[in-house]
């Protein structure tokens, strides 16, 4: 009995000590001597070595003069990773991608080859019809109620415009909650669809959008007949009516998210695609010329993309963080043209 405890106890402790403490501190070495940088998490640091990021993770860029990641279904959230698991027949995916498209697809041949769709589709919006019934915006909430709503709360100034909205607007909010019994007290959300189909009769061609008044730092949500949300909300239905107009194919990656969210790669392809942006507006920041700023951008992206082991497989990409931190330090301090 007293052996085979004693047995049992040995191997017990021999375990332990290979598991617990041996095996963690081979993997710690080897860490910290061969893959120093992988085990701390691929750090990134500017050139006063400040942590700002890791070459594993995305970040959100939004301004012009940066590259943008890929969409994420987890809004960039390192702790969040995941997809939304949209279907190709959910319409939000549909929505999505179209918002993305609106303001940046070109046309791809015809007399306005290489012009953006955009004001195409604001001057079609502002005619308001679809498919020869007038109420754009009305047929868009009514055929699309989840994202009517989700426009409602998506950000409190929509909100108020809508609680504005109910309280001169008796009348449709009291025809609501007859309709809607069993929810005496809504919330904004809940009256997206009536709030936008009044809208669209008391403001036809326009769209209720967040702006900033000239001379004014508030900003406040009013009708717009053209910008952003008018390229990007309206663009699926713009395409819809116009099946025929030929458009340039975009990189699949500038529309679709990675399975985790967090992808912190574009294809050089992508990245060449928003190349004509950034370049133009390094170019405004540092008052150099167009083209040589182009010129000098496009050696910086081939200098940085990379293909999986070695070029073997897949198709080149481009770290996001590391080449518009590269940018920056390029352009933001010093004239432009020093190497």
């Amino acid at each position: 009995m007293l052996a085979n405890l004693r047995a049992s106890l040995w191997l017990l402790g021999l375990t332990v000590l290979l598991c617990c403490v041996a095996y963690p501190a081979v993997l710690l070495v080897v860490g910290q001597t061969v893959f120093r940088s992988n085990a701390e998490g691929d750090l990134i640091r500017d050139r006063d070595g400040k942590v700002v990021g890791a070459r594993l993770i995305a970040q959100p860029f939004t301004e012009d003069q940066y590259f943008h990641p890929r969409p994420s279904a987890v809004s960039y959230n390192g702790a969040a990773s995941g997809a939304s698991n949209w279907g190709a027949n959910n319409y939000l995916l549909r929505d999505r991608v179209a918002r993305t498209l609106g303001p940046i697809v070109k046309y791809r041949g015809g007399p306005n080859k290489g012009q953006l769709v955009a004001p195409d589709i604001e001057k079609w919006f502002q005619q308001d019809r679809y498919q020869d019934n007038s109420g754009i915006v009305a047929q868009w909430a009514s055929a699309h109620s989840t994202l009517a709503t989700n426009w409602v709360k998506a950000d409190p100034l929509n909100a108020a415009f809508v609680i504005t909205w109910q309280e001169g607007h008796s009348d449709d909010v009291a025809q609501w909650k007859k309709d809607n019994p069993s929810n005496p007290e809504p919330k904004p959300e809940d009256l997206a669809v009536a709030f936008f189909t009044s809208f669209s009769k008391e403001n036809p061609g326009k769209f209720p959008s967040g702006v900033t008044p000239e001379g004014s730092t508030d900003k406040k949500s009013e009708p717009v007949s053209e910008g952003s949300d008018i390229q990007s909300i309206f663009f699926d239905m713009w395409r819809q009516e116009h099946p025929d107009a030929d458009l340039e194919q975009i990189p699949g990656d500038m529309v679709m998210a990675s399975g985790s969210g967090l992808d912190p790669h574009i294809t050089l392809a992508n990245a060449t695609y928003q190349l004509d942006r950034v370049a133009a507006k390094w170019a405004e920041t540092s008052k150099g010329d167009v083209a040589t700023v182009r010129n000098e951008i496009q050696k910086l992206l081939k200098s940085n993309a990379r293909a999986p082991l070695g070029g073997l497989a897949g198709v080149p990409i481009v770290n996001v963080l590391e080449i518009n931190l590269a940018l920056k330090d390029r352009y933001s301090e010093r004239p432009l043209g020093d190497k």
